[in-house]
């Protein structure tokens, strides 16, 4: 059975180093720029960018006379076989078999201006340029929340990566432990219920390993796959010493943070931009009410003979006004609509608001607890090893029960499983904390 188990153990010790030897590094940089270049959400957001630049085109577009060519061409061929007909007289008339054949020729050039429209395309300009912004913005939220999701994947891995090469280390000290209380029994120096409660601790070991190792590889699934990456290849994982992030920004006062929050969410900035852009659709639904005056322009010829076709010029030039009286209230339907948009708008900015209020104070309780646990654990873990060292020497000396040296190790391990939990939780709020001030960025 020893020998089985420790078979067991170097088998496993060596597959996990072939793994590792023959990995590919992925360090969180290097993920978060990966998942920045393949998020498919990300890259729609992107074309879709594209859209709204040529809208802001078109707008200005609006502002510029309308030119256009036309040309036609035309064929009529006349055949008649003759006969008695009536002429515009009432009187038969006897017409002989002809065939005529003509043709026509004509060119245009013209087109239309508005003059005034109540300053309808000056807000439509600045409507569509304010979506731009915006959708500028929200890409920018866009990429914030891909890096946050991408670290707190990343994070994952690392935690469940420390977790199994403790639990490894877990495992073989059980082996070792559970070989060790069999030569004491054997020399009659503890009882044999020791050797059967090692044995129980070290199944427990092995299943707790195994556990650890399934997850492990489920979280370098699910952030392998966030990253459009094969997760048949193998990849390896480093944690950075820090985030490099200054987390000095934690010792600021609330309204300090906020106000740095209001300046750099681009999620605020984009909705205050939509909240300037239902105001431009109010003044595009008011201008119905004005008068408006375009103008237009043409210059055409036309002929027989193409060789003739300037022979014959037609210029001409237009001014048309449009008053309205009644539109079957579409103007005030349109007005009515622009107000309740501005209304409804500005009700999401205030809840925006609110939320960015509620996600600064969370983040930075958040961090603040996870700074002070990843202290408190330190402290925990240097005093359970302590214990545990202590409890060790007792137990061979029999000062202590098998009991009480089993304690002392699973307070060890809960320390240590804290610590891990506690420093990937830290470095996660760290990305969260920024996240939520709208200052989170690649480097």
């Amino acid at each position: 059975m020893k020998t089985i188990k420790i078979l067991f153990t170097l088998l496993f010790v060596l597959i996990i180093s072939t793994e590792i030897y023959s990995q590919k590094k992925l360090s969180l940089k290097e993920a978060v720029t990966i998942a920045l270049h393949r998020n498919t959400s990300l890259i729609k957001s992107q074309n879709n960018l594209e859209t709204q630049k040529a809208a802001v085109k078109n707008a200005y577009g609006n502002l510029i006379p309308s030119l256009s060519l036309n040309g036609s061409w035309n064929w009529q061929r006349i055949s008649d076989n003759g006969g008695v007909q009536i002429n515009y007289l009432g009187n038969e008339t006897v017409i002989p078999p002809s065939q005529y054949d003509t043709r026509s020729y004509s060119l245009g050039l013209g087109g239309n201006v508005t003059l005034f429209d109540g300053l309808s395309n000056i807000a439509n300009i600045n409507q569509k340029e304010n979506n731009l912004e915006s959708a500028k913005y929200d890409l920018q939220k866009q990429r914030q929340d891909i890096i946050m999701q991408t670290a707190s994947l990343y994070y994952a891995v690392i935690g469940y990566e420390k977790l199994l090469k403790f639990e490894q280390e877990n495992y073989k000290y059980n082996l070792s432990l559970l070989d060790k209380i069999k030569e004491m029994q054997e020399l009659k120096s503890i009882p044999i219920s020791d050797v059967h409660s090692q044995e129980v601790q070290a199944a427990n070991a092995e299943l707790s390993l195994l556990q650890t190792q399934s997850n492990y590889e489920k979280a370098k699934v699910s952030l392998l796959n966030y990253l459009s990456l094969d997760i048949t290849e193998p990849y390896s994982f480093e944690l950075p010493d820090s985030t490099g992030y200054d987390t000095m920004l934690s010792k600021e006062d609330f309204n300090t943070l906020l106000s740095m929050a209001l300046k750099n969410r681009k999620d605020y900035q984009s909705q205050k931009l939509q909240l300037e852009s239902a105001f431009n659709q109010l003044t595009i639904a008011r201008s119905d009410y004005i008068p408006s005056l375009t103008g237009s322009y043409r210059f055409s010829t036309s002929a027989v003979d193409v060789n003739d076709l300037f022979n014959r010029k037609i210029y001409n030039v237009g001014l048309s006004l449009n008053v309205p009286v009644f539109s079957h209230w579409s103007t005030d339907l349109s007005v009515q609509s622009a107000k309740v948009q501005i209304q409804n708008t500005t009700e999401d900015l205030n809840a925006l608001e609110r939320q960015v209020k509620s996600d600064v104070k969370s983040a930075l309780l958040d961090l603040q607890t996870a700074k002070t646990q990843l202290e408190v654990s330190h402290t925990a873990l240097r005093s359970a090893k302590e214990s545990w060292g202590i409890k060790q020497e007792n137990y061979s000396l029999g000062t202590v029960t098998f009991v009480d040296l089993q304690q002392a190790y699973k307070d060890y391990l809960q320390a240590q499983s804290n610590i891990i939990q506690a420093q990937y939780n830290y470095f996660t709020k760290q990305f969260a904390f920024r996240n939520a001030l709208g200052i989170l960025d690649v480097e």
